[in-house]
């Protein structure tokens, strides 16, 4: 099953993208800023990858791991809300990985600052899981 990743721009908050499967069906694609392909600060290079479905210990469940990422570990399609660039001061529950969405929002990240967020990712996490019925993944990544 085909993937493609279109990353959009890359802000400091994150960036912000869709990601749309062979059939049609998209969501919206959050990933860290670009920042020179660092581990664990910056989202995945555009290229071609695969991905296959793994246990992920830190969820507890299976997910996509993406393979061959140049160099990057435990790249995984999860849910999450922010993807800021911590370095600067804004929230981040990705490390690398890819979290869909429903759309693109803002939310109080905790502290009473609003940070710009995907919304409703666990419910776009399920239906990707449903669309995609453990079948492995070619995933195309454009910037």
């Amino acid at each position: 099953m085909k993937l493609r990743i279109s990353q959009g721009q890359s802000t400091d908050q994150g960036s912000f993208g869709d990601m749309t499967l062979e059939s049609g069906l998209t969501w919206k694609c959050l990933e860290l800023p670009y920042r020179g392909n660092q581990n664990g600060l910056s989202r995945i290079l555009p290229g071609n990858y695969t991905a296959k479905l793994a246990w992920s210990e830190h969820f507890g469940r299976d997910l996509y791991h993406l393979n061959d990422t140049n160099g990057r570990l435990a790249i995984e399609i999860h849910s999450a809300n922010f993807a800021g660039d911590i370095l600067l001061g804004w929230k981040s529950q990705l490390h690398g990985c890819c979290a869909p969405g429903k759309e693109v929002g803002e939310l109080d990240r905790g502290d009473g600052i609003m940070q710009r967020a995907v919304l409703q990712s666990r419910q776009a996490l399920e239906e990707f899981m449903t669309a995609t019925n453990g079948e492995d993944l070619e995933i195309e990544v454009l910037a």
